[in-house]
């Protein structure tokens, strides 16, 4: 199952990516953004795919190792982008949050670098010898300590989701590290406070929180998106009205193409396919987890873990937003929604799955009889 599991796990990727370009097809050319050419996103997002399977050939052939050796340059690559976010005419603000680098060929999200910057030190951290997870310094203060360095900037850029993202999974990573798990239990009950409080000093993050707890009290506000996707996923119905034949797409449903792009699935291609898209990460993840459990060395178990952490956290996240049961956030569903920075760091991600793979394949033994006959076949002298 273990030499089988690499398979599964392209082939749920490939389907994933198939479908959001099919998607993008039909809903992009709606978007307010487009520039008034219908294949705006779509030439983007094919141009993203590109660079995103080159990187995940790269991540596939390079060993893993060279990740656990270069971590500095990472997160110093990863800290330095996140800071010229707030350079003017370098860094985008868009919709209030300091997010994008405008590279003029590209724009860019550093904080989708930032994620596997973190994922690249913690597991270097717990698989050194000197580390003892036990202790309090170095089961915590030093690991949560340090990737709080990029925590603050992506905190900084009002980009709260991701910042939660890395958090959970760099907890996650200390718990499977071997550190103390009430520890860790009361780190995530106090940071998710600290979450809540600083949404809640927010006045826009106050009112999506707000409009969660009563989405109809505000249909035409905070709440429209979410409420747009529920009569999505209604209209569909268990078929689907046709693709192409969507009508929340037609403005009514605000990015309809990029974070609630499940809701149009469900619109157009029907409950079915939302089950598929669930099944394709469901793979994912236990495909992942195989890989994790067979990897070579500690550090390719924890880069795997993190790696699966960090994908399935995000398409729960969406999933749980355009469904409402979760607030609204503004994360994409990773291979399917529109976003070329995450689209690239997402197949990276997955070819370095592939590498931890072949190189945690274990060699078949010989067997005692094809060993025995070969050496009779020696010739002797």
């Amino acid at each position: 199952m273990q030499r089988s599991s690499i398979y599964l796990l392209l082939i749920s990727v490939v389907g994933l990516l198939a479908l959001g370009v099919v998607m993008l097809f039909s809903t992009s050319a709606y978007a307010q953004e487009s520039h008034g050419d219908i294949y705006y996103f779509v030439k983007k997002d094919i141009f993203w795919l590109i660079i995103g399977m080159g990187v995940c050939v790269l991540g596939a052939m390079t060993d893993y190792h060279l990740w656990q050796r270069t971590w500095k340059i990472w997160f110093g690559v990863s800290v330095v982008l996140l800071a010229l976010c707030f350079v003017p005419h370098v860094g985008m603000k868009i919709n209030g949050s300091h997010r994008w680098l405008n590279l003029h060929v590209l724009v860019f999200q550093p904080s989708e670098l930032g994620k596997i910057a973190a994922v690249f030190f913690v597991a270097w951290w717990f698989s050194r010898e000197e580390t003892d997870p036990r202790k309090l310094l170095d089961g915590f203060v030093i690991p949560i300590g340090v990737v709080a360095i990029l925590l603050g900037l992506i905190a900084k850029e009002v980009d709260l989701g991701t910042a939660a993202l890395i958090g959970a999974t760099t907890l996650a990573i200390c718990l499977v590290g071997g550190a103390n798990w009430m520890i860790i239990g009361g780190l995530c009950g106090a940071g998710l406070a600290g979450l809540l409080g600083i949404a809640m000093l927010i006045p826009e993050r106050a009112a999506r929180m707000m409009t969660f707890m009563h989405p109809e009290s505000d249909k035409l506000g905070k709440g429209l998106q979410q409420w747009q996707a529920l009569i999505a996923f209604g209209s569909g119905g268990f078929e689907g009205l046709g693709l192409g034949n969507g009508r929340q797409k037609l403005l009514y449903l605000p990015y309809a193409h990029t974070d609630f792009i499940f809701p149009m699935i469900g619109e157009e291609l029907g409950l079915i396919f939302t089950w598929l898209v669930l099944l394709g990460f469901i793979l994912i993840i236990l495909c992942g987890g195989l890989i994790a459990a067979n990897a070579k060395d500690r550090f390719g178990k924890l880069l795997a873990m993190g790696i699966l952490l960090l994908i399935s956290l995000q398409a729960a996240v969406n999933i749980g937003m355009t469904t409402s049961m979760l607030p609204n956030k503004g994360m994409p569903l990773p291979f399917i929604s529109y976003g070329g920075s995450n689209m690239a760091v997402c197949l990276f991600m997955i070819g370095i799955l592939v590498n931890i793979h072949r190189i945690g394949i274990p060699i078949a033994p010989v067997p005692e009889r094809q060993v025995v006959l070969a050496a009779r076949s020696v010739p002797r002298i």
